[in-house]
């Protein structure tokens, strides 16, 4: 865990090796959310491609905001910071299960609206959990003046609507052919990555 004194930057090159490693970061932060869009689209496969860009759009700028807000703590409120990061894994945990929970149980139960649009708390509820873990990533661009930290963050947010748009479309094709089961796996699969979220935190 690097050591930041609040206000003391550290110069990095905006060269080849910092964009490719922004690019990697994104992709590794990436996989959550692109699992959630293609949970989100087994669930509804008629969503609309306006839904699916507002979807990847919401995940990506959750994905900016957490990496930003992580790299503010590190240089200003970093003892409270590392107080609250063990409940990171937790709490998205606690959101994938109880979004994921719900999902399988309207499936089981039948209760699946055919077309049921995502709703905005949904949505934000898969934003914050898909997106809590990258608060971490503040320690890793710690280093990193602020235009810098700025521009990781962008980059990842990027890689993320990229990868969540082409989720979704998955998404889209598979469940169309699943009927009504699609509720059930689209949930499964939410649970599976909070489960996932929270054993990487243990190993860790």
């Amino acid at each position: 865990m690097p050591q930041v004194t609040p206000g003391v930057f550290f110069i990095m090159d905006w060269n080849f090796l910092f964009f490719t490693n922004c690019l990697l970061l994104g992709v590794g932060l990436a996989m959550d959310a692109f699992s959630v869009s293609i949970a989100n689209c087994l669930a509804n496969p008629r969503m609309s491609r306006a839904e699916i860009t507002g979807m990847a759009s919401s995940y990506g700028i959750f994905q900016f905001i957490m990496p930003m807000a992580g790299w503010f703590c590190v240089h200003t409120i970093i003892s409270i910071f590392e107080k609250f990061q063990p409940f990171i894994p937790w709490i998205a945990f606690i959101l994938l299960l109880y979004i994921g929970g719900k999902m399988v149980l309207e499936g089981l139960r039948g209760e699946v609206e055919e077309g049921k649009k995502l709703s905005f708390g949904v949505l934000m509820i898969q934003s914050v959990a898909t997106s809590i873990d990258a608060l971490s990533v503040g320690f890793t661009i710690a280093q990193y003046q602020a235009a810098m930290a700025l521009a990781a963050s962008l980059i990842i947010a990027v890689v993320t609507f990229g990868i969540c748009m082409g989720g979704a479309f998955i998404g889209k094709k598979v469940g169309a052919h699943l009927s009504g089961k699609a509720s059930i796996l689209g949930g499964t699969i939410l649970i599976a990555i909070g489960l996932e979220i929270l054993i990487k935190s243990f190993i860790a």
